[in-house]
């Protein structure tokens, strides 16, 4: 059937050209948008409006059309809604009538001139005095478009899921703002914005398995970045002491609700501060977003009801452990170790990552309001600073919010040689099959001898924190294009 309707199609574009007729033109300009006008003149009464001595114009998309014979009510939708058109014969005359009729379907692209009025219902409506094909489409939209369900179909094709659904266009708006108040944020208090490659010559700045390439001309084997964190560090080491970036991470790694493949990162790192300070930082940071999105602190997300007033809860990942497990387990390596396994933790005897992966399971999944999470071991976080009390634990946070990790962050351990143990003792890990471990970077050890001020940075997950403000269950449905399994 769909391929008829190709056909049939096909055939009114032949016959358009027959006619003489572009059915592909670019030479109508819309002074006029449907939200701006529904809101400006949707309030005023059929007499005002018929003292109007203005014409209105609009261009967009046909998503509904029907015919009584001498006249067809329409609507199209253009980039900011919707607005109707009343197109009838004693207006436009018998043939333009006929060719609206003949060669105007759901789906095409047109543009219209004319007065406002409003139907017996009250809907403001174009008084079409003028009109003309913009695109003619060779494909129909698929059967019930309107409101198009079929995941697979909708992150396949999401042209086809903007047309149906117009909250997911809402989801993507608020996307938008939230980088863009991201970047005023911290533009307003002296951060520069950067790039940084993306293709890297050694994987790091994160645990992860990177997506190989190679570069021909160059006969190297090359690494899409799994994050920005040892190049920006270097711009921290040239004298650029608040620097940030928002680009695209790529990790090799399970695709879920909260995975996929190539996700958005803020990355930023601020000189003579710490990890406390950034706690300070993102927590305004994400309220102001919060806020200025959802206009409201408080709001509901998949049935949890999450409060972001501040001040955020603060908790230490040892004692929330010892609370949960007991002394005796956490304090004896087979006993830790034992207990991970039973949760299915691939440990690989490495204490840190047996407490971290336990606590995500017995705590992490638990936490609903916003809670920084610090206290981490050491041996989970190679490029942050010790303890200066306790030398076995980091600097460092994670920002749960919702049951998931929104945010990472901790003060920069700018000691070259304890770096370079570090770097050593990850690669120990790898021998012994620790795949998601750290690489040996020699020019970013040697960046650090040319010294680094103290510094904190963080990263922000900007796809979660889009899910959390937009209700959305699934980082696909917050990702223009997320990576499916072919058909």
């Amino acid at each position: 059937m769909e391929n008829e309707l190709i056909e049939q199609r096909k055939e009114k574009i032949k016959e358009l050209r027959g006619l003489g007729v572009d059915p592909f033109p670019n030479d109508f300009k819309p002074l006029h948008e449907s939200e701006a006008v529904l809101s400006s003149y949707g309030d005023l009464s059929e007499e005002e409006l018929k003292n109007l001595s203005q014409e209105f114009s609009f261009a967009g998309r046909v998503i509904a059309l029907r015919d009584f014979g001498k006249s067809v009510f329409f609507h199209i939708m253009d980039r900011t809604g919707k607005i109707q058109g009343y197109i009838r014969r004693d207006v436009v005359g018998d043939e333009n009538l006929k060719f609206f009729k003949r060669f105007i379907d759901i789906g095409d692209f047109i543009g219209i001139r004319g007065d406002l009025f409003k139907t017996k219902t009250g809907e403001l409506t174009v008084n079409v005095k003028d009109f003309k094909l913009l695109t003619k489409t060779m494909r129909p939209l698929p059967e019930k478009w309107h409101g198009l369900k079929d995941v697979e179909t909708r992150f396949r094709q999401r042209y086809l899921d903007l047309i149906s659904n117009p909250e997911v266009r809402e989801v993507f708006l608020k996307r938008t703002k939230v980088i863009k108040l991201i970047r005023q944020f911290l533009d307003e208090r002296g951060f520069i914005e950067v790039e940084t490659p993306i293709l890297h010559p050694i994987a790091g700045g994160a645990a992860a398995k990177p997506f190989k390439t190679y570069h021909n001309a160059l006969d190297m084997e090359l690494f899409l970045r799994i994050a920005p964190e040892l190049y920006l560090k270097r711009l921290v080491v040239g004298g650029i002491e608040r620097v940030y970036e928002i680009g695209r991470n790529f990790r090799n790694e399970g695709i879920s609700t909260q995975h996929n493949p190539e996700f958005t990162m803020l990355e930023l790192y601020q000189s003579y501060a710490t990890y406390e300070d950034l706690m300070d930082l993102i927590e305004e940071l994400i309220c102001l977003i919060t806020q200025n999105v959802l206009g409201v602190l408080e709001f509901t997300y998949q049935n949890a009801n999450i409060n972001m007033m501040r001040p955020w809860k603060r908790i230490n990942i040892i004692e929330s452990l010892k609370s949960a497990l007991g002394e005796k387990i956490l304090n004896n390596d087979e006993a830790l170790f034992k207990k991970a396994t039973s949760f299915g933790i691939d440990h690989r005897r490495i204490r840190g990552k047996a407490i971290i992966e336990i606590f995500e399971r017995l705590i992490g999944l638990e936490i609903v309001n916003p809670t920084f999470v610090f206290g981490f071991p050491l041996d989970v976080s190679p490029l942050a600073r010790k303890n200066s009390s306790n030398p076995a634990i980091a600097d460092r946070f994670e920002l749960y919010i919702a049951g998931r990790e929104v945010a990472n962050a901790f003060s920069e351990l700018n000691d070259p040689i304890d770096q370079k143990e570090r770097f050593l003792n990850q690669l120990d890990l790898k021998s012994k099959g620790e795949e998601e471990v750290h690489e040996m970077d020699e020019d970013f050890i040697s960046a650090l001898e040319y010294g680094m001020p103290p510094t904190a940075g963080a990263g922000v997950g900007i796809d979660r924190l889009v899910m959390l403000l937009t209700n959305s269950p699934s980082i696909r449905e917050v990702i223009f294009f997320p990576h499916l399994r072919p058909e």
